[in-house]
């Protein structure tokens, strides 16, 4: 581009004014800045590497070299974070975060505590606050972890409970329920 005219200033800063209306300022430790024609748009490139732009909607990138990720916050306070390996972060602004994974899994963390995390192969595992989690398998079968039990329910209605004390019980379609102490000796099954 053309230069309109240029400044030096005492401090060692340097202005160039552009024949488009851009404005170019150079400082002596190698860091500049462009302000756009519009006077709206701004780029500042740092002395190591990292860039800044501020766009016309208040939108501003920053791009860290060093660490080769991206931190985007829009003007309606959503951040969004981009890593070299693949991972994308959203932090909205009610707290949420939802982190999307290199392998495409998806974790959100919501602002009660509770987190959700989807799987590739559709498996979903829920945690709540008070750590009991729930799994939901892409088969159909469905988990339950508790501090006192870990359940799992099978599609066509069994459902398996192991207790924490090794004690597991299981419950068929067929009202027929079969219970095995720790060593998995059966100590009681009502056939039907």
């Amino acid at each position: 581009e053309e230069v309109e005219r240029e400044t030096a200033y005492p401090d060692g800063k340097v202005e160039r004014v552009l024949k488009n209306g851009c404005h170019l300022i150079f400082f002596p430790n190698g860091t500049w800045k462009k302000v756009g024609s519009d006077g709206k748009t701004l780029t500042i490139t740092f002395f190591n590497g990292d860039v800044k732009q501020v766009m016309p909607d208040q939108t501003v990138i920053y791009y860290y070299a060093d660490a080769k990720t991206t931190h985007t916050t829009y003007a309606d306070g959503l951040e969004v974070l981009q890593f070299s390996n693949g991972q994308i972060e959203k932090h909205f602004p009610d707290g949420k975060k939802e982190i999307t994974f290199p392998d495409q899994t998806i974790k959100n963390l919501f602002t009660d505590g509770q987190e959700e995390s989807i799987f590739p192969d559709g498996t979903i595992v829920r945690i709540q606050r008070d750590g009991s989690k729930t799994i939901e398998f892409n088969n159909g079968q469905r988990e339950l972890h508790t501090s006192q039990f870990k359940r799992r329910e099978y599609p066509d209605g069994t459902v398996k409970t192991v207790y924490v004390n090794g004690q597991q019980e299981t419950k068929y379609v067929s009202g027929r329920v079969r219970v095995k102490d720790k060593d998995g000796n059966v100590i009681m099954d009502t056939k039907v």
